[in-house]
C-alpha cells in the first residue's frame, strides 16, 4: 500500500512537471487576449485519461498554474488552478479508459471534448473577473477554441502511440 502511495505521488509530480514544460516550451502570444497559446493541455488529457482524474487535477492544476507564475502571468494563476484542475477531474471522471478497445472511443473523446469546452468556458469566466468585461473576454475564445484543438490533436497522435506501446502497463 504504501509502495503504491509513493508511486502514484511520483506519477503526479512527473505529469506536473510534464503539464507545466509542455505550457512553458513553446507558447505563441496573443496580444489581444494578453495570454498565450501552448500544448499543455495534452498533457492534461494524456495524465487524465491514461490514469485518472486524480492524476489530471493534480497535474492540470499545479503544472498549469506554476507555467502561470513562473512566465508572468501569476494574475491568472488562482483561475488557472481551478480551470485546469476542473478540467483533469472531468476528462478522467468521463473517459474510464483501462487501456482494453480503442483509444479514441467515442467516449474518450467525447470526455476531451467536454475538458476542453470546460477550458474554455473557464477562461471566458476568468477573463470576465479579471478584465470587469465580458465582450473583452469573449475575445480569448476563438485563440482558447485554437489551443483546446492543437492540444487535442497533440493527445491523439501522442495518446494513440502510448496505447500501442502499452504505457498503461507502467502506469497502472
Amino acid at each position: 500500500m504504501k509502495d503504491q502511495n509513493i508511486r502514484a505521488l511520483c506519477l503526479k509530480g512527473v505529469f506536473t512537471a510534464l503539464v507545466m514544460a509542455a505550457t512553458m516550451v513553446i507558447q505563441i502570444p496573443i496580444p489581444a487576449t494578453n495570454g498565450y497559446i501552448h500544448l499543455g493541455d495534452s498533457m492534461i488529457l494524456i495524465a487524465s485519461v491514461f490514469c485518472g482524474w486524480s492524476y489530471g487535477l493534480v497535474a492540470g492544476g499545479l503544472g498549469s498554474c506554476l507555467a502561470d507564475v513562473l512566465t508572468g502571468y501569476a494574475h491568472w494563476a488562482p483561475f488557472t488552478l481551478v480551470i485546469k484542475a476542473l478540467m483533469g477531474l472531468l476528462i478522467g471522471k468521463l473517459s474510464h479508459y483501462d487501456g482494453t478497445g480503442r483509444f479514441l472511443s467515442a467516449r474518450t473523446v467525447f470526455a476531451a471534448a467536454v475538458g476542453l469546452i470546460w477550458m474554455i468556458i473557464g477562461y471566458l469566466i476568468g477573463g470576465t473577473v479579471l478584465e470587469n468585461s465580458f465582450l473583452v473576454a469573449l475575445t480569448s475564445v476563438p485563440s482558447n477554441a485554437v489551443q483546446a484543438v492543437g492540444s487535442f490533436v497533440v493527445f491523439a497522435v501522442l495518446g494513440t502511440a502510448l496505447d500501442k506501446a502499452k504505457i498503461r502497463r507502467f502506469l497502472a
